[in-house]
């Protein structure tokens, strides 16, 4: 048996204005998703439970079939796992954001889009003013995307569980300074923050970026890997390294794309064939595309849409028609959690999940999208409870 899971992130929206009246996904032209829903079944799931922050991190490890309220220790700690940095006991892992502030506000959580080159420099010269005795490790990830790791040593851990931090993602125009983190050990990431802000004023590196925003921070994690758990080999397409890390603590393969970007620019088509190749040597290939959430973070409702449009056509459509000619399959269409183009925001809710292949029985609908899961009798809250589903193991 092969599956497929296809992660459209952040797809489940509210319905729009702009799309007269309709969410994204109702707008958009998706034959391959509705298709899937023709020929097996659409339900919902809840991905986030209300404790927890809504994010992918969260939401994503829901997916993969792994509750998040017992694994769950922060989203930075699964970043470290794609870079394999190693975490002692007492060390903490901090999301390094490279953003624009203006006024006051987050203009920008990505500091333009910034690229890796720049950002690199960027990161460089922080962990050069911080030095390699401090306990402060910085290291560059994708564009705007870095790591902070603190090491204490044979000291107390300044952090606990309720140190708080913000996404800044969720802070598109908002005052920052109704969001700077708080709690045991905030006072040195604000101080770290407001240090970022004086060096990239006097430095001569050419970027949108104005300082660095601390936030997702977490414990080392240790998942039980999913061939254990399941007893499949897995595999992972993606561009984001939240989305790898977590895939290499499930001890999957993980398969980077060339012209895959984590944004609305991504190469959807080489993401369709990587997924079609990596069904020779795999049981379950995964693939994660973050085009969505960008387009609601950035409050563009055509983006999204047209984002959904192109998952459908050069991605479901593909793998969907690939996998038929394989024998017993099944494939699986699922958001890890809603984003709102209203807020520009992650949410808590329900999103629409789609399954057909073999043994699955038709449910008689036809449109994927969050009004036809609704009134769904199919609904998976926790929804860890989706993947063992999926692969009838419950």
């Amino acid at each position: 048996m092969k599956y497929v899971l296809i992660i459209p992130d952040g797809a489940a929206d509210e319905p729009q204005v702009a799309a007269d009246g309709l969410t994204p996904l109702q707008a958009a032209r998706t034959p391959a998703m509705d298709e899937i829903v023709r020929r097996g079944v659409i339900g919902r799931a809840n991905h986030v439970p209300e404790k927890l922050p809504s994010g992918s991190d969260v939401g994503m490890m829901s997916l993969m079939g792994y509750d998040p309220l017992v694994h769950h220790t922060g989203r930075a700690p699964i970043e470290a796992a794609a870079q394999g940095i190693a975490f002692g006991e007492n060390d903490w892992a901090i999301r390094c954001n490279l953003v624009t502030i203006a006024d006051g506000c987050l203009r920008s959580f990505t500091a333009g889009q910034i690229d890796d080159e720049t950002a690199g420099r960027l990161i460089n010269h922080l962990q050069q003013a911080v030095g390699e005795e401090s306990g402060w490790q910085y290291h560059a990830g994708v564009g705007y995307r870095n790591l902070l790791i603190h090491r204490p040593g044979s000291a107390d851990p300044p952090f606990s569980d309720e140190t708080l931090s913000t996404p800044p993602h969720d802070m598109t125009d908002l005052p920052v300074t109704d969001h700077l983190p708080s709690g045991p050990g905030s006072e040195m990431l604000v101080e770290l923050m407001d240090r970022s802000r004086e060096m990239f004023a006097d430095s001569d590196v050419d970027s949108q970026a104005t300082q660095v925003w601390l936030w997702g921070l977490g414990r080392r994690l240790d998942l039980e890997s999913f061939h254990q758990r399941f007893g499949l080999r897995g595999a992972v397409v993606t561009a984001v390294d939240l989305v790898r890390g977590l895939g290499r603590l499930l001890g999957w393969s993980v398969i980077d794309v060339q012209g895959a970007t984590g944004y609305l620019d991504t190469d959807y088509e080489a993401k369709g064939r990587a997924v079609v190749d990596a069904l020779a040597e795999h049981d379950l290939v995964v693939v994660h595309v973050e085009a969505t959430d960008q387009a609601s973070h950035e409050g563009d409702v055509e983006s999204k849409i047209l984002a959904l449009e192109r998952i459908d056509e050069n991605i479901v459509g593909p793998v969907h028609e690939k996998l038929s000619e394989m024998g017993d399959h099944r494939i699986l269409v699922s958001p890890d959690h809603p984003t709102l183009l209203r807020t520009r925001t992650h949410a808590h809710g329900m999103v629409p999940v789609a399954v057909c292949g073999t043994a699955v029985i038709p449910d008689e609908q036809f449109r994927y999208d969050e009004v036809t899961a609704s009134s769904s009798p199919l609904v998976f809250d926790p929804g860890c409870g989706l993947m063992p589903w999926f692969l009838g193991n419950s």
